[in-house]
């Protein structure tokens, strides 16, 4: 078996071919993953809930608009700077962003958030008001908010909000019950206590009264969000405002329950699946090849021992030994990579063992011994290169195991927490009922993404397969 024959088992197969293109691409993109997301993107992102907090929760993909007819509000973000217009009104400065917003029909946004940064005064705290504009001209005032000022003790200029937003959930708000409950009563005579108003804030912002007078109907058009600022000094202001009015649909893969970008973490997924497979497989190959073609050129006491220590680690059951060393030494995903290099090599060794014993007595290896050379010159110069095209056979047979192994691990809760993996997805979809309430998306992508990379290596061993096996390759012959 030849290095040539595997390269030509992959080149001029169908099979490996498509093989080779699904790895090709998979490497192609893990590497833009790699460069594009930063190092922590575990921690300081995907577990981070507060970096998700404006996206809406458990949404689908914005795609399935196209075929589903149940009406879907898009999920809008405006951010904005500088002000449009500021104004003198008695001792206050007056600071205007006019921010428009188109409702489709029937589309009533989920909720509703408002964050200001960097707010910055000289004596008087800013103070802030957002009113929605809408398309029957009515006006809705939607927050009052007085930013904290002074503490005491403390001395001016005053920073406001610079390492933590400002973030007010408008939906849910205090102030904005009750300005809704004097709109109502001023504008339609409506009398409605804070509780009515609660579940209904964002039918009653962009909607009307229906005719049965038990609900509102949807209101489309042209909105507009008019969010100003009062301050005294000239320099006082806002670093930026942004709105967003969450939807029922969101990106290309959807959210989660705490609204994380499934796109974002399938996709971080793809590098990290390919790292586990390549590093278990090419680490517990090279250390089965070795102990192998040790044990089977040395023999003695050497042979006896590593083959005993073979079929002891083989036979150690590695799910709860894996359960209770995370248990002890918390989630890691160094630890679960070690363990399944440590436990999956001696089968290969026993294996090697057997070739190696075979090449001991034939007549190149008696030659170069009866010359003189050392053991190790004939183990690693002329042992060795034989053995290669089934090590890495070896590998590609080895890789997909290993990622199987790390999602199922991750499935049981066992899982790295600060690297996203698709078996932590799945998790996660599985132990917050996602598969019971019909949250395809949540469940369904990171499942056939394990099946598609397992099935790469799967392809490739296919191809190489008839190499490696001398009764498979007389087979094909003979057909």
């Amino acid at each position: 078996m030849r290095i040539r024959q595997i390269r030509d088992a992959l080149l001029k197969t169908p099979v490996g071919l498509l093989g080779l293109l699904s790895l090709s691409a998979q490497v192609v993109l893990s590497v833009w993953v790699v460069a594009s997301y930063p190092d922590d993107f575990g921690n300081r992102v995907w577990s981070n809930p507060i970096h998700w907090v404006d996206n809406p929760k458990a949404a689908p993909p914005a795609w399935i608009r196209r075929v589903d007819s149940q009406p879907r509000a898009d999920h809008w973000q405006a951010v904005r700077g500088e002000p449009e217009t500021v104004e003198e009104k008695g001792r206050n400065l007056i600071a205007s962003w006019n921010i428009p917003y188109t409702m489709e029909p029937e589309a009533v946004p989920a909720f509703l958030a408002l964050t200001v940064r960097d707010v910055r005064f000289e004596e008087r705290a800013p103070l802030l008001a957002l009113t929605l504009i809408r398309p029957d001209e009515t006006r809705v005032s939607v927050l009052r908010h007085a930013v904290r000022g002074p503490r005491e003790g403390e001395e001016g200029p005053y920073a406001r909000h610079f390492d933590d937003p400002l973030r007010i959930q408008l939906s849910a708000d205090e102030s904005t019950l009750s300005s809704l409950q004097e709109f109502l009563a001023e504008e339609y005579g409506l009398q409605m206590d804070a509780e009515e108003i609660r579940p209904r804030v964002m039918d009653i912002l962009f909607g009307v009264p229906d005719a049965a007078g038990d609900g509102f109907a949807p209101m489309s058009g042209e909105y507009t969000f008019l969010f100003q600022t009062a301050t005294r000094a000239e320099g006082d202001g806002i670093g930026s405002v942004e709105l967003v009015a969450g939807g029922d649909a969101f990106g290309r893969m959807g959210t989660d329950s705490i609204g994380r970008d499934l796109a974002q973490g399938l996709l971080y997924g793809l590098p990290t699946a390919l790292v586990i497979g390549v590093v278990v497989a090419l680490l517990s190959t090279s250390i089965g090849t070795v102990l192998g073609m040790t044990s089977g050129y040395l023999g003695g006491t050497v042979d006896t021992v590593i083959q005993r220590l073979s079929d002891i680690v083989a036979n150690i059951p590695v799910l709860p030994l894996l359960i209770f060393l995370l248990f002890i030494i918390g989630p890691n995903l160094t630890v679960i990579i070690g363990i399944l290099i440590a436990f999956s090599w001696p089968g290969l060794a026993i294996q090697v063992r057997v070739m190696v014993l075979h090449m001991r007595s034939s007549q190149l290896i008696e030659a170069v011994q009866s010359l003189g050379s050392s053991r190790w010159r004939v183990m690693y110069r002329h042992i060795l290169p034989q053995i290669m095209p089934y090590f890495l056979a070896q590998i590609i047979f080895t890789a997909p195991s290993a990622i199987l192994a790390e999602a199922g691990l991750s499935f049981l809760g066992l899982g790295d927490p600060s690297i996203p993996t698709w078996g932590q997805i799945l998790e996660a979809g599985f132990r917050t009922g996602g598969v019971y309430v019909g949250y395809w998306w949540w469940i369904v992508p990171p499942g056939l993404l394990i099946v598609m990379v397992a099935s790469t290596f799967m392809l490739l061993s296919l191809a190489i397969e008839p190499v490696v096996n001398p009764r498979l390759r007389q087979t094909r012959r003979a057909d």
